[in-house]
């Protein structure tokens, strides 16, 4: 076997890891926590399938790629809880001491490659990281939704948060952000968010 095929066959198995790295998202039906791989399998049919409510024409290719890689530096730094201050904190620092090693498993054009779609995916500017961010937080909340709110009920989320968490999340669809905000609404009226006070 030549060197890059080795280079490539060894990160194969090493992103196989992202079938152990647990959501705090249930599976629909209040079923178990649901995996990296999981997650981002839903969230890549998802973007292709809805991509004609994103506000631009955007490369689809290039969103799944992003939405295939974004978690895979949570092999290393695992799952930060979207609303988890401390974890935050460091979220960023773990994650790139990750991607320096999955990523660097690669042959240098594709680790490349990798490290350019994670950046974009972070930095959350081109109308292909806005639209793959639509997922990564439509596809939470729709489950979320589906289990009656079950998990934001068990971890006090309030309506802020989630509006602090999608405050561009219009800017890559409009129409998914209408639909996100009717559920977040019906969440909130059924005591599984709560309203802060000062909304």
């Amino acid at each position: 076997m030549n060197e890059r095929l080795e280079k490539q066959k060894a990160f194969m198995l090493e992103i196989d890891k992202a079938k152990n790295i647990f959501r705090q998202t249930r599976l629909s039906g209040k079923g178990r926590r649901e995996n990296d791989a999981e997650h981002s399998w839903h969230m890549a049919l998802m973007a292709f399938l809805l991509a004609e409510h994103a506000n631009e024409e955007v490369d689809i290719l290039r969103v799944i790629k992003m939405i295939l890689i974004h978690d895979l530096v949570e092999i290393d730094a695992g799952d930060t809880y979207a609303y988890d201050n401390v974890g935050n904190q460091t979220k960023r620092v773990r994650e790139e001491a990750a991607a320096d090693r999955i990523f660097g498993m690669l042959p240098k054009d594709q680790e490349q490659e990798l490290w350019e779609l994670w950046e974009e995916f972070e930095e959350n500017e081109t109308p292909e990281a806005l639209y793959a961010h639509v997922m990564d937080n439509f596809q939470p909340l729709t489950l979320n939704d589906s289990n009656g709110g079950w998990d934001w009920k068990k971890r006090g989320v309030k309506k802020s948060q989630i509006l602090k968490r999608n405050e561009k999340t219009a800017d890559g669809s409009k129409a998914i952000w209408e639909c996100m905000e009717l559920i977040i609404d019906k969440n909130v009226k059924d005591g599984s968010i709560i309203l802060d006070e000062d909304l």
